[in-house]
């Protein structure tokens, strides 16, 4: 199993409003992205890392949509820059969906993809994530989740009896 390094971009200094002159490095050369590119590869058994770079992407663009706040801070800072700038990106969403739904929702943004797929590359992307941003931070994001999302992080959801 690949053992994921966590990265904390610098902040950005107050008061700039101006692109670094020099960018970083460029996706493919920064180490922690080959890692979580490499991690998610492995736990999804995608052929390419082009396939597993598609499916981060969409699955985080996805995430970011739905992780507001303090969260969604945490959770850029704690990721590859590559992968901070694709959940930094989103726009919050207007409603609140579902583990199913939000599953449905990254199905409709992959060609092809049904809801088993879907969930599959959904697993395989949520589910390398907290040995990457700390189970502290995985807790506080499901705690802003609806029911259901445990799972698609690899974590055991128990739900009081009714």
């Amino acid at each position: 199993m690949t053992t994921l390094t966590p990265h904390k971009p610098a902040p950005p200094r107050p008061g700039s409003t101006v692109a670094p002159a020099t960018p970083g490095p460029l996706p493919a050369q920064d180490p922690a992205w080959r890692e979580l590119v490499d991690a998610v590869r492995e736990a999804g058994q995608y052929r390419t890392r082009a396939e597993a770079e598609s499916v981060i992407r969409v699955v985080l663009s996805a995430l970011g949509g739905h992780v507001v706040g303090d969260e969604r801070v945490d959770l850029a800072r704690a990721l590859p820059e590559e992968a901070a700038r694709v959940v930094a990106s989103q726009i919050p969403a207007t409603r609140r969906l579902s583990a199913a739904e939000f599953v449905d929702s990254v199905a409709a943004r992959i060609e092809g993809a049904t809801p088993a797929t879907a969930r599959w590359d959904v697993s395989s992307v949520l589910g390398v994530l907290p040995p990457l941003v700390g189970d502290d931070l995985v807790t506080r994001i499901l705690d802003q989740l609806p029911p259901g999302y445990a799972l698609l992080f690899g974590r055991v959801e128990l739900l009081p009896a009714a």
